[in-house]
């Protein structure tokens, strides 16, 4: 089992879920109005002069098919994506329970 965290510009929110919905994934945690900095990006702090903000979704999976389709959609988008303050990130740790 694999438990992963999307993260994204908030601006993208209707890029991502669309994605979600080509996989058939229609589960997962969402937060929003999150402030931070990645590897090589702008700060997205909410205000000032970094006014943008992001968003994360946190997807448990049992199964490995639903979250290698993701991650292929994600690669593919992407690939599509000049700005790397534009891309969806995925992170993805072990999960050892669900209860």
């Amino acid at each position: 089992m694999k438990m992963v965290f999307v993260i994204y510009n908030e601006l993208f929110d209707a890029r991502v879920m669309a994605l979600l919905r080509a996989a058939d994934i229609d589960y997962y945690t969402r937060w929003t109005d999150l402030h931070g900095k990645g590897h090589g990006t702008d700060p997205h702090l909410g205000k000032g002069g970094y006014p943008g903000t992001n968003a994360a979704l946190m997807i448990a999976f049992e199964h490995e098919e639903p979250l290698e389709n993701l991650i292929a959609r994600i690669k593919a988008s992407n690939a599509d994506t000049k700005r790397p303050d534009d891309r969806i990130r995925l992170f993805q740790v072990p999960l050892d329970r669900i209860v």
